[in-house]
């Protein structure tokens, strides 16, 4: 198994190769090069940080044509992370309106609330599909690590979970070989770790 993490300069990339090696997957590799990409069985795209900047590097490395014709047309399994996952949508208003990747349909906006205090952090609890691949072997309601303030919003069917922080925002999608987490599985203990060994083996 070969999991190339798309490297663009934004992410928790440590953390994440110390859990893929916890769950005994030693060849994982960052980069931006497209045959390494290609090379790939299952690819990451992590992210902390903004998204119009995240989006200026992606662009500025080809990234985004290397996943477009990776991942959408030949279907290599992807999962993004936090800012990955908000990535992976059409576009968000952080920073002013940028547009993503567009390889799902959902949109990014900023927790609007100001009772709340945001960034939303810490572990909180999600409502999952009872279909879910991602959750596979998961109670329903198992908490995961949060760390952000803006939430993707979705109109269209793409296999949800969801989380409650005043209301009910996209927790995770899977959407064909396509799976983006809102949370950090890296950051969530045993329940993060189940979850990235279920994307590993399931998708």
């Amino acid at each position: 198994m070969k999991i190339v993490i798309a490297d663009y300069g934004m992410g928790n990339i440590k953390s994440i190769i110390s859990a893929l090696n916890y769950l005994g997957t030693d060849n994982v590799i960052v980069s931006a090069d497209y045959e390494t990409l290609k090379s790939a069985d299952k690819i990451i795209l992590p992210g902390v940080g903004s998204f119009r900047k995240a989006m200026i590097q992606i662009r500025e490395k080809n990234i985004d044509k290397y996943l477009e014709e990776l991942v959408v047309k030949n279907n290599k399994p992807l999962i993004g992370i936090c800012l990955g996952m908000q990535l992976l949508g059409t576009s968000s208003t952080e920073d002013g309106f940028t547009e993503g990747l567009g390889f799902v349909n959902g949109h990014c906006i900023k927790f609007d609330n100001t009772n709340l205090k945001v960034p939303h952090v810490g572990f909180n609890q999600l409502k999952t599909a009872a279909d879910s691949k991602l959750y596979a072997g998961l109670p329903n309601e198992s908490d995961f690590y949060f760390t952000h303030s803006y939430k993707m919003v979705s109109e269209h069917d793409i296999n949800q979970s969801y989380c409650h922080y005043d209301s009910d925002f996209i927790a995770s999608f899977e959407y064909n070989n396509i799976v983006g987490v809102q949370f950090h599985p890296e950051l969530s203990q045993k329940n993060g770790l189940k979850l990235l060994k279920n994307f590993i083996e399931k998708f």
